[in-house]
């Protein structure tokens, strides 16, 4: 190992942290459940405050424009669990808005029509 390099740190994957590191070992967000197709939006377009980590700048950058939690967990390469919740902290500061899908109760719970679940499979097996 050359002078200024550290174990922690790999030239092809990058810094390598722990989700619980990033999460603080929290496995819970502390507000919001925020399902996998629930957008979020940016509260005020702003960047935040300054004692957040890099991974809540890296959402409120993100976050500009409505994403869905998935989505962003998936631009990010970050674990859904830790991705919710940095959200929690965000909404709990008030720097985001969430937008959570709005189910028919009346109906009770919706799935989607079998020609949609077996072309999904199809899909997957063609893969």
């Amino acid at each position: 190992m050359s002078r200024g390099e550290h174990d922690w740190l790999d030239s092809d994957a990058g810094p390598v942290v722990r989700p619980y590191a990033v999460t603080g070992g929290r496995a819970k967000p502390a507000v919001g459940g925020f399902d996998l197709v629930a957008f979020v939006v940016n509260a005020d377009g702003g960047t935040g405050p300054r004692h957040l980590q890099p991974e809540h700048y890296a959402i409120l950058a993100r976050t500009r424009v409505p994403i869905t939690v998935a989505e962003l967990a998936s631009h990010l390469d970050l674990a859904l669990g830790v991705v919710r919740v940095l959200l929690g902290d965000l909404l709990q500061q008030g720097l985001i808005e969430m937008h959570e899908p709005v189910y028919d109760q009346s109906v009770g719970p919706q799935r989607p029509d079998d020609r949609i679940l077996k072309a999904v499979v199809n899909g997957l097996r063609s893969l």
